[in-house]
């Protein structure tokens, strides 16, 4: 085929269309958010704002993210909007992102002090309390009526200060949440006590030890709520601190340094112990610099190793345990731990670019993204607080103005689930009472039904899951992109691998080679140096392992029959190596694993290169380039057609089950050469587990049918199963057919070829070893480069989207329950009454359970 130049059409003015910019993301530390209806509130506070597109706030990390218009919205004005309504916010943009993270560490941390003294504070006024009741008429000054009034006074002025404050300030800025609910009954509690206590002729009894033991539970299961949410966290925050803090900046070029002299001191100074390096920021390091590391010191960036040999600690990234071997050419990654000797590397990726810090993005970005499954929860809770007060309101109603008329005896003593201590009179004991107004039992059950409500169990339903199962993910190296990636995951029904670098090592071997020069214009009487040419009839190994003649009889291109054999025995025989040249010439062009075998196989052979220019690919095909002013073609047999080439049938056969690359030039066939790749270790394993979990399991290869075949049988796969000979945009097709039959399909890849599939498929899971291009279009990332984690990662996914489940069924099943019974819906028939202290100390046990419960996922997937 000719290659003729084109004519160039006079060019017409036009419009261009300009391609709008990617939506912009700003992420944020927000904090005073305590329970799904501030991070509501904190939703439409950013939708407000103009420029934004959309916001997804996440409670359990209190961070918010922001996806707007390019250049349209300022971060820092965004942050004091949110500061101004309540909720504290600063901006993770620009470059002093490190001291903003350490700053929201530590103001947790404060947090979480602050916490365990109002607590504690709590907890005593609750014993005092309690002792009253227990000791009675022994102890006068701690039943009296008064004490129990000044520990109901230091109990909201108190530890309940800053939530009937915050309380308070949501009502006013028409955004009521947790803290609301909580204030309203205890504020009403104290306040109905001090009129009994007041106005005695009016008969009410009093309970000032309701709002003490309210406040204590409430603080109580905030506290351990934090504490597990700080638990559930650990894991990014260990990922975080894998960022090295400081780099040793060197001169490699200086001939004094010796990476074989004693080590030094790890908290030496560059003007004392070595006036050679300096110590500088490691987010300060640009590309191509020199970088030192002595044992025992973390990588500051990734790199490679150009100096030294020593071995790497890479299990925080990986989750391999065994340290890895690195020499000189080896790549490194920035966090990994230096173990034996002391290297020379040089940057190749800092700042955000580096592994650490793309997974630290990665997990932050996953714990943001929620689970469709989270929209209900999401509803309900915008509107949460309002109705728990309306309900409120109409349980005081009804039972005030119709309730206690309609069943009297309600009014006779305290129910089986009154867990209050009891009423008080004015006297100095504290009796049992046996009546009590209609008044004040209207106005228990409207308190119990205020705080018994809890938006916070719906709001860390889903987050907390996902923050607990993105970290186990990232301690063993599996990255999944967010909450709806879970939810996808736990649907699939179908794993679609690719076959080279997924299934196989993509290590291809070279193992026979055929040339048919006859008809050509090349040179074949030149000799590079290989000794004495050899008769070309000779024997390949075939699929079976067996050796099998293949001197056979084909067409050429003239029509005349012409006797054409194998070249080798392996690729031993080295018979005729100008075709390996000729190839090499033209892969050299390429980057792909078949033309890293044959330049490798050209290397080993010590063949020179020929000059080529103008290298042409066209994926799934082959490539092309002028070699020594000639067009050469190499590729695969539907390519060679396309330029008219023929290849015969026998031609073929003769390399079953391996993959052919036939070289071309002029129109004619110059000859072939066969590879055969190896199936990985784990591959069949991996097969098998995946079917073992009720998946279907595919391979899609754009190799030969022979080819995919036979690594099929290895895999006990079957025909149905295999789709071979697709191009790289017929990869995405065939995924969109399986989906077109309802399929709910995965993809596995590790290439350019796949990320066209890996994008159209439900779930892509990328091998990170691979292209770049494969892990951004990769809803799931593999660390390691093995398949089993393949098989750990959609485990892990369908078990954290059950969590999801399980927390979202308790959140609102608790609700749905608990609200009607603290109305007092049992307490016609069984008598049973919840008090506010009950109601409070519930409440606070189903925002803990929650996410106690994610915390158990752990459980499931330890090392």
């Amino acid at each position: 085929m000719q290659f003729l130049p084109k004519t160039i059409p006079e060019i017409q003015p036009e419009i261009i269309p300009v391609k709008e910019s990617p939506p912009e993301l700003v992420t944020f530390d927000v904090g005073g958010m305590k329970c799904a209806g501030c991070a509501k509130a904190v939703e439409r506070q950013l939708m407000q704002y103009s420029g934004v597109i959309s916001a997804c706030v996440n409670l359990a990390v209190e961070v918010a993210t922001v996806e707007c218009q390019p250049g349209a919205v300022d971060a820092e004005a965004l942050a004091k909007k949110l500061t101004d309504n309540g909720f504290p916010s600063q901006s993770r943009s620009g470059e002093n992102q490190r001291e903003v993270e350490a700053a929201t560490i530590e103001r947790r941390r404060q947090e979480i002090r602050q916490q365990i003294n109002q607590l504690t504070i709590a907890l005593i006024l609750i014993i005092l309390s309690g002792l009253g009741h227990v000791l009675g008429t022994k102890a006068p000054i701690l039943s009296n009526i008064w004490f129990h009034w000044g520990l109901a006074t230091l109990a909201l002025l108190l530890p309940g200060r800053p939530i009937i404050v915050d309380g308070c300030r949501s009502l006013w800025r028409n955004a009521p949440n947790m803290n609301t609910l909580v204030a309203l009954g205890a504020v009403t509690a104290y306040t109905a006590s001090n009129a009994a206590l007041l106005f005695p002729r009016m008969g009410w009894e009093c309970f000032f030890d309701e709002p003490v033991m309210l406040l204590g539970f409430i603080l109580l299961g905030k506290t351990l709520e934090q504490q597990a949410r700080r638990r559930a966290a650990s894991a990014l925050q260990a990922l975080i601190a894998l960022q090295p803090a400081k780099a040793r900046l060197v001169d490699f070029k200086l001939p004094s340094l010796d990476l074989r002299s004693e080590e030094l001191p790890l908290n030496s100074t560059s003007a004392v112990y070595d006036p050679q390096y300096i110590e500088i920021p490691a987010d300060r390091v640009r590309v191509g610099e020199w970088l030192q590391v002595l044992p025992g010191e973390k990588i500051p960036v990734d790199g490679e190793i150009c100096e030294g040999k020593t071995t790497i600690d890479e299990s925080m990234l990986t989750g391999e345990s065994m340290p890895v071997l690195k020499q000189p050419g080896d790549t490194v990654a920035a966090g990994t731990i230096n173990k034996s000797g002391a290297v020379v590397m040089r940057a190749t990726r800092t700042g955000k670019e580096t592994t650490v810090a793309q997974m630290v993005a990665l997990v932050q970005a996953a714990q943001t993204r929620k689970a469709p499954i989270q929209n209900l929860a999401d509803t309900v809770a915008g509107y949460f607080v309002y109705g728990v007060m309306a309900i409120s309101v109409l349980t005081f109603l009804f039972w005030y103005f119709a309730g206690t008329h309609i069943w009297p005896s309600v009014l006779l003593g305290q129910g089986a689930m009154n867990m209050g201590h009891g009423a008080m009179n004015m006297g100095n004991e504290l009796p049992i009472i046996h009546y009590q107004s209609p008044l004040l039992l209207s106005l228990k059950l409207a308190i119990a039904v205020l705080v018994i409500a809890c938006p916070c169990a719906l709001g860390l339903a889903t987050p907390t899951a996902i923050l607990v199962g993105s970290g186990i993910g990232a301690e063993r190296g599996l990255l999944i992109r967010g909450g709806d990636v879970l939810e996808r995951v736990h649907q699939l029904d179908t794993v679609v691998f690719d076959k080279t670098g997924t299934l196989t090592t993509g290590n291809l071997t070279l193992t026979d080679y055929l040339p048919i020069f006859q008809n050509s214009e090349w040179d074949l009487s030149s000799d590079i140096n290989l000794g004495n040419r050899q008769d070309a009839c000779s024997t390949s190994e075939g699929v079976s392992g067996d050796k099998q003649d293949v001197c056979s009889t084909i067409d050429g291109v003239s029509g005349d029959k012409q006797d054409v054999c194998s070249p080798i025995d392996g690729v031993s025989g080295r018979v005729d190596s100008k075709l390996l040249q000729i190839a090499a010439a033209v892969e050299r062009g390429a980057c792909h694993p078949i033309a890293a075998a044959i330049l490798l196989e050209a290397q080993q052979q010590g063949l020179p290169l020929l000059a080529a220019e103008d290298f042409c690919t066209e994926p799934g095909f082959g490539v092309s380039a002028l070699v020594e002013g000639r067009r050469v073609f190499a590729g695969n047999a539907e390519w060679m057609k396309e330029q008219g080439v023929a290849v015969a049938a026998q031609l073929s056969g003769s390399l079953e089950g391996k993959t052919a690359v036939y070289v071309a030039s002029g129109g004619v066939l110059l000859g072939v050469i066969g590879l055969k790749d190896t199936l990985r270790p784990d591959a069949k394993a991996a097969v098998e587990r995946l079917r073992g979990m009720g998946l279907r399991v595919m391979m899609l290869t754009g190799d030969t049918a022979s080819a995919a075949a036979a690594t099929a049988q290895q895999l006990d796969l079957t025909a149905a199963d295999v789709l071979a000979e697709v191009r790289p945009e017929g990869k995405a097709r065939a995924i969109a057919t399986l989906q077109a039959q309802g399929c709910k399909v995965a993809v596995v890849g590790d290439g350019i070829n796949d990320a066209p599939a890996l994008a159209q498929a439900d779930v892509g899971i990328g091998l990170h070893c691979g292209t770049d291009v494969a892990v951004e279009t990769a809803q799931i990332v593999l660390m390691r480069n093995a398949l089993m984690d393949v098989v750990e990662s959609i485990e892990l996914g369908r078990a954290t989207f059950n969590k999801i489940r399980q927390n979202l069924f308790w959140a609102f099943g608790y609700n749905t329950l608990g609200i009607p019974v603290a109305a007092g819906i049992l307490l016609p028939a069984t008598g049973i009454l919840l008090s506010p202290a009950a109601a409070g100390a519930f409440m606070a046990f189903s925002s803990v359970s929650v996410v106690t419960n994610s915390l158990f996922l752990r459980r499931g997937f330890r090392a």
